[in-house]
């Protein structure tokens, strides 16, 4: 029943089709009767003494909603007179929606569907230009971080600046986040955290590597090495190079920090759950076509290096194009996180505050040993620690392996830049294309199957990793035969499993650990993201730096731990799969409460405020 104009129409609907008056047909689809009632009828009428009404309109697959719409113009919908709650709405879906395929959405419209609304795009597109170039700069870091350490100190140095330099620098930068937290507001704090990395990346290629001779105490340690066992080897190198161990745990704190803390913390302020179910992953769609440009951006700087003629420092020019990109790719992220917060953020049709958001709050200041604790409290924090820990953990133990055979194959930097330029380009063409399967993932199957993905691929390509490396003699003969080298091979499955597991990272893990801070509070989100993802992620991969470490010391070599470290990967995976599961079902009770409190929230605007006297309905 919805009303009219003139008083009130009758609009009936039957899934199955009604026995038509016209050439006594049975209609395949829907019939739709509309009658009219006087003014003064009651709204609630059952229709027992109205005559039979003919039939109006026909639901046809095509034109059944547009019929049904028509016949019942004016109503109920724009009548701002009348404050009951629009049967019209429901009733025409309903008409819509019924018959064998009446009102069948076009391709078209669900190509609408599957896009962001004009309202949307609003919030989206500077969010994912934010994630474009955040992740285009942590491309070229990551690759440049490698080529400076390994080619000088070669991949054995790595865990030993994971767990003596990463981890600390975590710590440090989560005492101070934890501090300036309290004081300052959330716009100046991500000023005050992203511009100290691009000022050092730009002073490090300007200033820092072109004077290395009198920045690296290099006779200082050549001094300790002769009079320290061989066993300080790995230490000595650090302070050696400190420089690049400094450049080395910036890049890695810039994919800790500026990624989840700041890009991940602000894009959970301002979309709701269904916006991130639907969106989050295809904010990978852009950021991964980043990585495409970016190795491509690194492989044409290797280029240039080649052409130079000698006596040329082509690592140092090489260094000066890389970070004035990753310089302008910052003060552009800044100005995007500008622009939202002062045009995107104001506008009231674009952001709407969360109902578990709308009510003010006292803010309060923890330091860092209570805030540690209020989190080893939360059944649900751990989890997702155990998640950041068990991917930083399985990630580091497969891939020092592999770049210690990666160093033996390309030992010049030129050729491992360019391996690096084309093995970012290959993880940004695999996940962009992992992106589009991850939405339909996560539509088909739900969060907890998307967050157990990530973890089986890293456990079956990882374990085929070691078990190639294990057996390489048996397999010599069978490689021989496909034209290649054992060691070769190694490097392409390595390959292989790096380019599958970062895919599955940031088209599934990486969205399935962000929706999952959406229903906490502002004090979790804060801390929790601080405590979680800053030390969580450089606790995992020191921690496997750690075990690689004990490894090698106890057994005399990497590759005598090469057993010993797929054993450890298998029951890391095991630990990661049962925690994903105990979140799913947190996480899924946190997303059925939200939904339903934003259901009522948009029933409650729909139906408007109710007046405080309603007259009696007539008798009619």
């Amino acid at each position: 029943v919805v009303r009219t104009a003139d008083g009130w129409a009758v609009a009936c609907a039957h899934e199955g089709g009604f026995l038509g008056e016209q050439g006594g047909e049975r209609d395949s689809g829907t019939m739709a009767f509309v009658t009219s009632l006087p003014v003064g009828t009651r709204a609630g009428y059952t229709g027992a003494a109205v005559p039979r009404p003919k039939p109006a309109a026909a639901l046809s697959r095509r034109t059944g909603a547009a019929s049904l719409r028509a016949s019942a113009r004016p109503t109920q919908d724009n009548d701002p007179t009348d404050s009951r709650p629009s049967r019209g709405g429901a009733l025409r879906r309903n008409a819509a929606a019924s018959g064998n395929g009446a009102g069948a959405p076009t391709l078209g419209e669900r190509l609408r569907s599957i896009l962001p609304t004009p309202r949307e795009r609003k919030k989206l597109l500077p969010l994912g230009l934010m994630f474009f170039i955040i992740l285009f700069n942590y491309t070229i870091l990551r690759d440049t971080k490698d080529v400076l350490v390994v080619t000088t100190a070669g991949a054995e140095i790595i865990p030993f600046l994971k767990t003596y330099c990463n981890l600390p620098g975590a710590v440090l930068f989560t005492v101070i986040y934890s501090k300036l937290s309290n004081t300052m507001s959330r716009e100046k704090l991500f000023y005050v955290c992203i511009l100290p990395f691009i000022t050092f990346f730009a002073a490090f290629a300007f200033l820092m590597y072109p004077n290395i001779a009198l920045l690296h105490p290099t006779e200082s340690v050549a001094w300790l090495a002769s009079r320290l066992p061989g066993s300080a080897a790995a230490p000595l190198a650090i302070i050696k190079n400190w420089t690049f161990a400094v450049f080395y745990t910036l890049a890695e704190l810039w994919g800790s920090v500026v990624v989840s803390l700041l890009f991940w913390g602000f894009a959970n302020e301002v979309t709701t759950v269904d916006e991130a179910k639907k969106y989050y992953p295809l904010f990978g769609l852009g950021a991964n076509v980043a990585l495409i440009f970016s190795g491509q951006y690194v492989r044409f700087v290797s280029d240039i290096r080649r052409k130079l003629p000698p006596g040329v420092d082509g690592w140092g020019l090489s260094l000066k194009y890389l970070m004035s990109m990753v310089s302008f790719g910052g003060f552009l992220i800044m100005a995007c996180y500008w622009f939202m917060n002062n045009v995107t953020m104001k506008d009231p049709t674009v952001f709407e505050p969360r109902a578990q958001q709308s009510k003010k709050k006292e803010k309060t200041k923890m330091g860092l040993r209570d805030s540690a604790a209020y989190l080893a409290s939360s059944k649900y924090i751990r989890n997702l620690a155990t998640l950041v820990i068990a991917y930083g953990m399985s990630i580091n133990i497969v891939e020092v392996t592999w770049k210690s055979r990666l160093r033996a194959a390309f030992p010049d930097p030129n050729d491992y830049s360019a391996f690096m330029g084309n093995f970012s380009s290959a993880t940004g063409s695999v996940t962009f294309a992992m992106m589009i399967v991850g939405r339909f993932i996560f539509r088909k199957f739900g969060w907890g199957i998307a967050a157990a993905i990530t973890p089986t691929i890293l456990g079956i390509t990882g374990l085929g990793f070691f078990a190639l490396t294990l057996f390489a003699e048996q397999a010599a003969p069978f490689i021989a035969a496909l034209g290649t080298t054992p060691l070769m091979a190694a490097v392409l499955i390595g390959a292989a499993q790096n380019v599958m597991s970062k895919s599955a990272k940031y088209s599934l893990f990486d969205p399935c650990k962000e929706m999952a801070y959406i229903p906490l509070d502002a004090e979790q989100k804060s801390k929790g993201k601080a405590a979680v993802d800053v030390i969580g992620n450089p606790l995992g991969k020191s921690g496997g730096s750690f075990i690689q470490q004990i490894l090698i010391v106890a057994l005399g070599g990497l590759a005598a731990s090469t057993p010993y470290l797929a054993g450890i990967l298998f029951v890391i995976i095991v630990a990661w799969l049962q925690a994903a599961r105990s979140l799913d079902k947190q996480f899924s009770a946190f997303m059925l409460e939200e939904t339903k409190a934003a259901a009522k929230a948009k029933r409650q605007r729909e139906k408007g405020p109710e007046p405080e006297q309603q007259a009696a309905p007539s008798s009619g």
